[in-house]
C-alpha cells in the first residue's frame, strides 16, 4: 500500500495482475521479477529464479 496521494493500487475489474514463471513448461506464479536497466521485467517462481548478485559481487569473482 502506498502513502502517496491518489495512489491507484494494481486491481482492475479481473483482479490483481499477476505474473506467472517465464521458465519454459512452468505455470508457477512469478513471484521474482528481474530486469537489467530499464527493461522489462522477467517473473520466475522460487524454484526456477536466476541468482542475483550485485555487481559489486560479480567483480569480486573475477
Amino acid at each position: 500500500m502506498s502513502d502517496e496521494q491518489g495512489a491507484t493500487s494494481h486491481y482492475d475489474e479481473a483482479g490483481p495482475y499477476v505474473h506467472y514463471c517465464e521458465h519454459s513448461g512452468c505455470k508457477e506464479w512469478g513471484s521474482f521479477g528481474f530486469a537489467r536497466g530499464r527493461t522489462e521485467p522477467k517473473w520466475f517462481c522460487f524454484v526456477h529464479r536466476p541468482e542475483w548478485k550485485s555487481r559489486h559481487e560479480a567483480q569480486l569473482e573475477h
